[in-house]
């Protein structure tokens, strides 16, 4: 007997908070988590995108519940973070996945833009797992998911912000790890790579002639998998890192990102 059993990848009866997760990448996390048992909650900074969100669900036949929330704002967090312990259940499983960038050289970048990309991307994760750590802690049980980046370990032109938020992102799972982890909650993060999404799709388009992108010439010559990532390739270590099966892992970043932070590049011809 091994001890192993693929319960352990389970996400019965709990309960995941997922913000931000109208489209995208937090679509798919969500409907992993779903699809592994979990009751999906999710929320977004407006009532619009919140019915575009459970419009979307309802499509793909999962049921949800919809807040609507701004991450940024502590007092509407911790009233929406009671509001789901009422009418769904405490939340077993946070993913901080709400996030913006804003690719402008640092020299044309206001402080006011900075601090915006800041304020969602690393205050507001901070904010909604602050809300849900009593929550955790009074089950004995949690698990809270970040969603880094490459640019978590990595700079490049435009995103000085951004890349800030998410270092700074990195290193608050970290301290989520070291301040709860006796209480048995686990801060992990996924790094994701360049992902395929509709967003990203002017960036692969073929040229007049034929050719790539110049852009996603880049990446494929950076990436050792050879392609851009799909959402699908997230929703594996997402369901794993809200499991049973990760629960010895904690502070850790997984970077989902076809081997580019491993890989220098091609020597030039």
């Amino acid at each position: 007997m091994t001890g192993f059993s693929m319960d352990q990848f389970s996400l019965k009866g709990k309960v995941a908070l997922v913000t931000g997760a109208v489209y995208g990448i937090g679509f798919a996390i969500a409907s992993a988590l779903h699809e592994a048992g979990a009751t999906i909650v999710f929320n977004a900074s407006n009532p619009k995108s919140v019915d575009r969100g459970l419009a979307a669900y309802r499509e793909a036949g999962i049921p949800v519940h919809g807040y609507v929330c701004d991450v940024t704002d502590e007092q509407a967090v911790a009233a929406m973070v009671g509001r789901i312990g009422k009418e769904v259940g405490t939340v077993d499983i946070l993913v901080n996945n709400a996030g913006v960038i804003k690719r402008i050289p640092m020299l044309d970048m206001s402080a006011a833009d900075f601090r915006k990309v800041v304020d969602v991307d690393l205050n507001g994760p901070f904010i909604v797992s602050k809300a849900v750590l009593p929550g955790m802690i009074a089950k004995g049980a949690g698990k809270i998911i970040n969603i880094c980046s490459m640019m978590s370990e990595l700079g490049r032109e435009t995103v000085s912000a951004y890349a800030a938020a998410k270092g700074g992102l990195k290193m608050l799972t970290r301290n989520i790890c070291a301040e709860y982890g006796h209480a048995n909650i686990q801060c992990n993060a996924i790094g994701p790579g360049y992902i395929a999404t509709p967003q990203t799709a002017p960036l692969r388009e073929r040229q007049p002639d034929g050719s790539r992108h110049p852009f996603d010439r880049f990446i494929i010559s950076k990436t050792p998998a050879a392609r851009w990532g799909s959402t699908a390739d997230l929703q594996g270590p997402a369901v794993f890192l809200a499991s049973p099966a990760s629960d010895f892992v904690n502070g850790q970043v997984l970077y989902v990102d076809g081997g580019i932070l491993a890989y220098i590049g091609k020597q030039p011809e």
